[in-house]
């Protein structure tokens, strides 16, 4: 695999953000209960040591919980972030592939519980768990 290579399954993310504009291109590949959102790393997604910033980890696993929460209830509604918590436990660099493995828990009428690992060539990097709210629908 080259630093280009897209891993299978992943195509070019279905939801554009002004947040994560700069980060692209981005990928994403879905499952029942299940939104995983992969990058290239490069230059901009790094800190000063050169390693992955730990904000692009944040709000990467944040949105692929987000995703999977209406991934699990059919894109019916829409969701808010409540809690989100991240752990750390290793670092990336330029030109790793990076997945952030969303996957929701537990789905309710109003919360939703997720939880993510982010992974830089297979390997883990950070886990994280969120806890997201149902927007009510204006009308």
């Amino acid at each position: 695999m080259t630093s280009t290579d897209i891993p299978a399954g992943f195509e070019p993310h279905f939801r554009k953000a002004p947040l994560t504009d700069p980060w692209e291109p981005l990928y994403s590949r879905k499952t029942d209960k299940a939104v995983t959102i992969g990058l290239r790393l490069a230059t901009p997604h790094t800190n000063a040591r050169g390693l992955i910033h730990g904000g692009l980890i944040a709000a990467l696993a944040d949105a692929a919980m987000g995703y999977s929460c209406a991934q699990a209830t059919g894109w019916t509604t829409s969701f808010v972030t409540i809690s989100l918590s991240v752990d750390y436990v290793g670092s990336a660099g330029i030109g790793q592939w990076l997945a952030i493995e969303g996957e929701a828990i537990k789905t309710g009428s109003t919360i939703c519980f997720a939880q993510c690992l982010a992974k830089a060539d297979d390997a883990v990097i950070a886990r994280a768990s969120g806890t997201f709210r149902v927007v009510p629908k204006k009308g």
